[in-house]
């Protein structure tokens, strides 16, 4: 067998299970604020509360995900997570009131911090080690799919079949990736990457059960994208409608998600090969530009050239602050490292959600995506700080040690 192998069955099995679960997080995630609006007669501070209380359960859980995935074991957790996961997609069909609303947003997002954190260990556990960079770039790529297909069939169901059928298409999509998630194989232990140990039931829970130290300084970079990211996916369809181009607010998300795929491949084998310094600065000025020209955009063709340029600069970033996060740790803790990166990355985008709403509702959309490109540039100096000149302190360290020696 060989053990370099990428594309092999459970890799793409959960890579499928991770794109059909964004899938249904990024479709209800665009059309909810058209159904807080006007489904439910709500506020854009509602609106970016029923975002917010999502996330806020999902940083709750997050934590525990890699210690639950530690105890019982990855194929369990992935099993339970997306089972429920599905139940709350169904029950969106049987909202009637915010309240309401509200309530299945808080089970839903601790359901989805689970799930994803449990997807993303499989993956990684899949992975070759020699190919970590490459694979992590491929299993995101899904992600990113997702992203893009989400919203814009989100938008257009929900402009032609109403929001039921949106509900309706969301649960289908997540009893397909309950359906692949348990379907792929639990991984046997490899002198590459061994098999997380799973602790003994008895024995106390400590903070380093629920948090890798080591992922903590790249995940506040992620923490500073994901606040400014939020804008983009809660506010597009009422900032389009509010520049009378709602018409073309899910052909952004086309472009966006086309900028995402096309370097993906190119990204993965840089990652490996020449580390990612070389990718995140650029990457961080592009998503900064792209974020300026949406400001601005007051035709189709900016809207439309402006998702482009955002999903080059995001699409080239994500996977570089994801794959710094899970190598930071060790590979039994990869689980813990991956799920503190989406802690923070998930308070980030609950924390924009409701501060970028409530900007926008005093200051107006374009001062909000002004400050989202603001944001994103103030993640590099984040970047250098705790994650660059840490490095390079490091690697200096090292070889004077090695002189010395």
């Amino acid at each position: 067998m060989n053990s370099n192998k990428l594309w092999s069955a459970d890799f793409i099995k959960i890579c499928l299970s991770s794109f059909f679960l964004f899938f249904a997080f990024y479709t209800m995630a665009t059309a909810l604020s058209d159904f807080v609006t006007n489904g439910l007669g709500g506020t854009n501070t509602q609106t970016g509360l029923s975002m917010t209380v999502f996330i806020i359960a999902a940083v709750l859980l997050r934590p525990f995900a890699g210690h639950f995935i530690s105890r019982y074991g990855e194929r369990k957790i992935v099993m339970i997570s997306l089972l429920l996961f599905l139940l709350l997609s169904i029950a969106y069909l049987g909202v009637f009131g915010y309240g309401m609303l509200l309530l299945v947003r808080f089970f839903h997002g601790g359901t989805f911090a689970i799930a994803t954190t449990s997807t993303n260990t499989t993956a990684l556990r899949i992975i070759p080690e020699k190919r970590k960079g490459e694979g992590i770039s491929y299993f995101s790529l899904f992600m990113s799919l997702a992203m893009v297909m989400g919203p814009f069939v989100g938008l257009t169901i929900t402009t032609y079949g109403g929001f039921t059928a949106m509900f309706a298409m969301c649960a289908v999509c997540s009893l397909i990736a309950f359906a692949l998630g348990i379907s792929t194989k639990r991984q046997p232990k490899s002198v590459d990457a061994p098999e997380e140990a799973v602790l003994p039931v008895k024995r106390k829970m400590h903070w380093r059960d629920l948090i890798e130290v080591k992922a903590i300084p790249i995940a506040l970079s992620g923490f500073v994208v994901a606040f400014a990211y939020s804008g983009l996916v809660t506010f597009m369809a009422l900032y389009a409608h509010d520049k009378a181009i709602d018409q073309y607010a899910s052909y952004f998300f086309v472009c966006f998600g086309i900028m995402i795929v096309l370097p993906r491949p190119i990204i993965g084998k840089l990652l490996d090969r020449v580390g990612e310094h070389v990718i995140v600065y650029p990457s961080i000025v592009i998503f900064a530009i792209g974020f300026i020209m949406l400001s601005q955009a007051n035709s189709p063709t900016m809207l439309l050239l402006a998702g482009a340029v955002i999903g080059l600069g995001y699409g080239a970033v994500l996977p570089c602050f994801q794959t710094v996060a899970a190598l930071a740790a060790p590979p039994h803790r990869r689980g813990l490292a991956t799920a503190t990166f989406y802690l923070l990355f998930d308070l980030g985008y609950g924390t924009g959600s409701y501060s970028l709403g409530a900007l926008a509702s005093g200051y107006g959309y374009s001062a909000m995506y002004t400050l989202c490109a603001a944001v994103i540039a103030f993640s590099s100096i984040i970047y250098f700080v705790l994650h660059h000149k840490r490095q390079k302190t490091k690697a200096a360290s090292e070889d004077n040690a090695y002189i010395a020696s």
